[in-house]
């Protein structure tokens, strides 16, 4: 076989590799290209969080404990159900839900692969509410059904390690490779060297999160006013232009939030 004929079949191969990467987000239907197995991904999650839990003190607030448990519970079950009746259950394979409630001064939240949840104390007063908690736990939870950090993890292998497939990487510079997956995830790093989620994420987990909260029996609506609570609690705080920001503005978020509540309010029943 020629050497043309060889280069050809490589990139031919290489392009249809790069095909079958290619996944479709529920509900919003954008394509996103991904590297990582979800096997590996949860794999890693189970033992970072298991890690993170035990070298951070959970909350001895058992009202609030137990009202993060019960909201994360009833998210979950929307979510499972809507999987189940759109014939997608099988993207939940291997998912150990678990969510925690942590003493920390943050406003901050996040779900890692595999429906591994944590709530920051200091979230809690700018939530206010179940339903103003709801709003970050369902965003948090779209960020790990839409495998936004697997997409993450996929950009970092492809520019820190030259596109090396994930369990090479593993094999061959594992603490680099854990120091990446932290840092898509955003657990035990400052918010500097965090990858970022894109704006792109970031307006797909409101909209995903929207429809989860609402099929868990909170109102939509509550995402409005949280928000513009969060927007408050920053003071005098400068952000930088939303051009730079890989966060939307908070004007724009809001703005956008309520765009997409008339459909969210679709899937809403009281409970």
């Amino acid at each position: 076989m020629s050497e043309p004929v060889k280069y050809r079949i490589i990139v031919f191969c290489g392009f249809l590799s790069l095909l079958s990467s290619c996944s479709q987000v529920e509900i919003t239907g954008r394509k996103q290209f991904n590297l990582v197995p979800a096997s590996i991904m949860n794999s890693m999650s189970f033992q970072s969080y298991g890690e993170f839990i035990s070298q951070n003190k959970l909350s001895t607030n058992v009202e609030q404990t137990q009202m993060v448990k019960r909201l994360g519970g009833r998210i979950q079950k929307a979510v499972e159900k809507y999987y189940t009746e759109n014939n997608l259950l099988d993207q939940l394979k291997g998912y150990q839900w678990e969510f925690n409630l942590v003493e920390d001064k943050s406003l901050n939240a996040w779900c890692m692969p595999g429906g591994k949840v944590v709530v920051y104390t200091g979230l809690l007063p700018v939530t206010q509410t179940e339903a103003g908690l709801a709003v970050v736990v369902g965003h948090e939870i779209a960020h790990a059904v839409a495998k936004h950090g697997a997409e993450r993890m996929t950009q970092g292998l492809i520019v820190e390690m030259g596109g090396m497939a994930l369990s090479k990487a593993l094999a061959n510079r594992p603490e680099q490779t854990k120091d990446l997956f932290m840092r898509s995830y955003g657990i035990g790093t400052e918010v500097g060297v965090l990858l970022p989620y894109s704006r792109v994420h970031e307006n797909e987990a409101d909209h995903l999160g929207l429809i989860f909260m609402a099929l868990a029996g909170y109102n939509p609506n509550e995402a409005v006013s949280f928000w513009e609570r969060m927007a408050a609690s920053k003071g005098d705080q400068a952000a930088p232009p939303e051009i730079l920001s890989t966060h939307p503005a908070d004007s724009t978020r809001i703005r956008n939030i309520k765009e997409l509540i008339p459909e969210a309010m679709k899937y809403y029943q009281k409970q």
